[in-house]
This record gives C-alpha cells, structure tokens and sequence, in this order.
C-alpha cells in the first residue's frame, strides 16, 4: 500500500516552532515545552524529525494533545515502555514529522537530584541497544532548546562522572561474557554480533559519561565515542566458534584499552578469504 503523500510545508521553520509551541503550551498541566534531538543542536540532517517535548506537572491527559487535531498517533501516558521515558505521540504538522515527548517534571527533577548524587538507573527501550539511563531526562534539560516556560540547565554532575562509566563498563563486560559462553560454542554468529553491537553502546556510553558529555540517543554515540573500528570486526564475523570467539576476546582487549582505544586486528580467516577472492581476478587479468 503506497504511503500517503506528505504536503510541502507551509510556514518556515521558525514560525512552525512558533506556532506548535504556542498550541502545546496552553495544554493542561504543562509548564514548558522545549525543542531537542539534532535540530536542538544543530546536527540535524535535511528531512529530520522535530522533536519537542512537554513538561508537565501533575496529572497529564494525552486527550488534550489529541483534541489539537494533528494526523497521527497520541500514546497514553506509559505507551513507550513506561520508566523516564514515560510515552508521546508521532504527529504531522505542516507537512512535518514531528515526535512529542512526554516528561514528568516530578520525574525529571527527582532524576536530577539522583544525578547530582552521582546515582542513576538503567532501562530498556525500543531502538535502543544498550537501553537509556535514567540520566537521560537530565541530558535532555542540558542540551535541549527551551521554547516556552523555563527550566534548568544542569553541567554534567563530577559525581555522576565518577559513578557511570563503571557502571557501563561492567555491563558491557558481562554481555561480551555471556556471549562467548553461550553464543561462540555454538557457532551463532547473529547472536554475537548483537553481542558486540550492545557492548559497543555500553562502553560508548562510558567513554562519554567519563567525559562528561550528554548524550541523549544511539545515532552517533558509537562516533563520538571513538569506536567506529568496531564496524569491521563485524562485518568480518565468520559462524564458527573458534572465529567467534577470536573475534570477542578482540573486543574485549579494545574495549578494555582506556577510552576504548585499544588496536584491532582483522581475523585470519577473513583475510585468508579476501585473498582467495581476489585470486580468481588476478588469474583472468593474466589470461586476458
């Protein structure tokens, strides 16, 4: 079924800023509404989302930002998961894709104080590999572009600094763990490298916490991280447990190596296979 055409935008960016913010301030219970991802930060690619946000106190009803009449789809409160990251609607406006996020002030501002404290959770949530941490919310605050009302602008708290990365650093560990006793002996190649692929996110994630950089998505946390060398020990990945295994015990010595600088080494075997494809070319350019 052909996707339904989205109209060309009507407003420039900056009234259509304007004019969502004035509609989503006035609803029930909110006190701020804001502006965040890439285009917060001025990363964003041509064609990006908007990502805005509105900070309630007290009890908010989803059927207030229904009652706008914007095409899409309004979660309830908890339609993502439940946890910081509590559910928000995905939304076209002015021929625009635009998410709305729920935050709870309550929330937000408890998590805060925790991260002054040096204290954090960890849960699951979809797209994301590693998961979030609870911390999240508070990145948010410190990077996002307040659009109407006021809120704080936290620094990166030393405490949390000191408490995250090892934090990170064992779940990462364990994951690696756990898949070279239960995924390498058996040959499960897609299982290790989702292995690989959420360690990598979980040390990503303390590298930038030791830092102290916010980070509030995936998108580029490998990058910024200085672990984009992982890439090719993936793609290099053979089912076989002695390849398998190789190839998580380089992970681990990179990994481990401060700032997840450690070196890594292409496989034999995939080497071996990189020469025996290119031997069949060398021997028709001869023979030509």
């Amino acid at each position: 079924m052909p996707e339904t055409p989205v109209p060309a935008p009507a407003m420039t960016d900056a009234d259509f800023l304007d004019h969502v913010a004035e509609r989503l301030a006035p609803l029930p219970t909110v006190h701020a509404v804001t502006l965040g991802g890439s285009r917060a930060q001025g990363t964003h690619e041509p064609g990006a989302d908007w990502d805005l946000a509105v900070y309630y106190r007290g009890p908010f009803d989803p059927a207030a930002l229904r009652g706008l009449g914007w095409p899409g789809e309004v979660s309830q409160l908890g339609g993502w998961g439940g946890g910081v990251f509590n559910g928000g609607a995905w939304l076209t406006i002015d021929g625009r894709h635009v998410d709305v996020h729920y935050r709870d002030l309550d929330v937000v501002e408890h998590e805060l104080a925790e991260a002054r404290q040096g204290r954090f959770h960890w849960e699951p949530l979809m797209f994301h590999l590693a998961g979030i941490p609870s911390y999240l919310v508070v990145a948010e605050l410190a990077l996002n572009r307040v659009l109407r009302g006021t809120l704080p602008r936290p620094e990166y708290p030393e405490a949390l600094r000191a408490a995250a990365p090892p934090v990170w650093r064992e779940r990462a560990a364990l994951t690696l763990r756990y898949a070279k006793g239960a995924h390498a002996p058996r040959g499960q190649a897609t299982e290790v490298a989702g292995a690989l692929a959420t360690a990598a996110a979980q040390s990503a994630h303390a590298v930038l916490a030791a830092r102290g950089e916010w980070i509030t998505n995936e998108k580029r946390l490998l990058t910024r991280a200085g672990l984009r060398p992982l890439d090719a020990l993936l793609t290099g990945l053979r089912p076989t447990p002695e390849a398998l295994l190789q190839a998580l015990e380089q992970a681990e010595k990179f990994l481990d190596a401060p700032q997840g600088r450690g070196e890594l080494r292409e496989q034999p075997g995939r080497r071996r296979a990189r020469r025996t494809a290119a031997a069949p070319r060398r021997i028709s350019a001869q023979s030509g």
